[in-house]
């Protein structure tokens, strides 16, 4: 019998729309003769199966034990391909919820993401096993702070960003005192904490990673160069807003460095499943930005791209991973 999977999409940030191509195009290279595969749609307490692409047809979700109804019969789903950008996909939270239901799922596990998602969390861990990273404070919601004092340690310019979110949504560069404060506001729309983080100028290299049972995919690393100030979410999902170069046209020696160091800290956060990082290349060190524990799928991320550039497709990499990490 086919193993009914769920691709799982929606969320509780503004990753939303992003989320939703992803899962599309996740469930286009599935194999339809050993899957029978739905979109799953979560967000806050709406979790329904949507039956058909626009979403107008759709049937709630038992909770219980992760199952829907149709046609008088329970469909039960054996597996989760999660493809929720931010919250609670990214984060850990839906893996805790399945771990205990016992559903096999395609990402890290509870506190790999838990730490991840945590971009201050993050890189405490990292630079205490020696990885580049920028200088940052941590603000918290309703927490008295000193623009001056912060500014004084990291300087100018500066990034502001919310502390877990993806695809830039809230975050400003900013290179006069007197923009901090809107920008943190702005941060505070998508999160309660905000990280002030020392602007390194470079160029930003990003390299995905794979590790199954049988085999490591260590991809080829890309360049992202930006049109606007920085890979906000206008350069990342609009076309002709940036240029992304895969394989990264620089030296054969800084791209190994870079899938080196990508396929330490995947192990260093005990990754699972298919995460990219991001670093800022200057002269030639590398600091790292962030970890994507569930990384863009839609056609205008990265992460295809290098899977094509390595040779491989998009059904034989998502469906290798359900047949690794699945434990059927």
């Amino acid at each position: 019998m086919k193993k009914n999977i769920a691709i799982v999409t929606g969320g509780d940030s503004s990753e939303l729309v992003i989320s939703l191509k992803s899962a599309e195009q996740v469930q286009q290279y599935l194999d339809s003769e050993k899957y029978n595969s739905y979109l799953v749609y979560i967000r806050e307490d709406d979790w329904h199966v949507r039956m058909d692409v626009e979403g107008n047809e759709h049937i709630p979700i038992n909770k219980d034990n992760f199952s829907f109804q149709k046609d008088g019969r329970i469909i039960p789903f054996d597996y989760a391909f999660v493809a929720l950008h931010g919250p609670p996909g990214e984060n850990g939270q839906l893996q805790g919820y399945l771990d205990k239901l016992g559903i096999p799922y395609s990402t890290s596990g509870v506190r790999s993401l838990e730490q991840s998602f945590n971009k201050h969390l993050c890189k405490e861990l990292l630079a205490g096993s020696g990885i580049l990273t920028a200088r940052a404070v941590l603000i918290r919601k309703d927490e008295n702070f000193n623009p001056g004092v912060i500014l004084a340690k990291v300087g100018l310019p500066c990034f502001i960003k919310p502390n877990a979110g993806g695809s830039s949504f809230g975050v400003s560069r900013i290179t006069r005192a007197d923009e901090f404060s809107n920008a943190v506001k702005k941060a505070l729309e998508e999160d309660d904490e905000v990280l002030v983080e020392t602007f390194i100028p470079g160029t930003e290299l990003t390299c995905g990673v794979l590790k199954i049972p049988s085999k490591e995919y260590i991809f080829p690393v890309t360049e992202v160069i930006s049109k606007n100030e920085f890979f906000d979410y206008e350069a990342k999902y609009t076309d002709g807003m940036a240029e992304e170069v895969t394989p990264a046209e620089i030296p054969d020696e800084l791209a190994k460095q870079c899938q080196s160091i990508s396929s330490r800290i995947y192990d260093l956060l005990d990754c699972r499943g298919l995460v990219r990082i991001d670093f800022i290349n200057r002269d030639g060190e590398l600091y790292f930005l962030e970890l994507n524990g569930v990384p863009g799928m839609s056609r205008e991320s990265i992460i295809p791209k290098q899977i094509r550039t390595l040779g491989h497709t998009e059904s034989e990499i998502y469906n290798l991973i359900i047949r690794e990490t699945s434990g059927w």
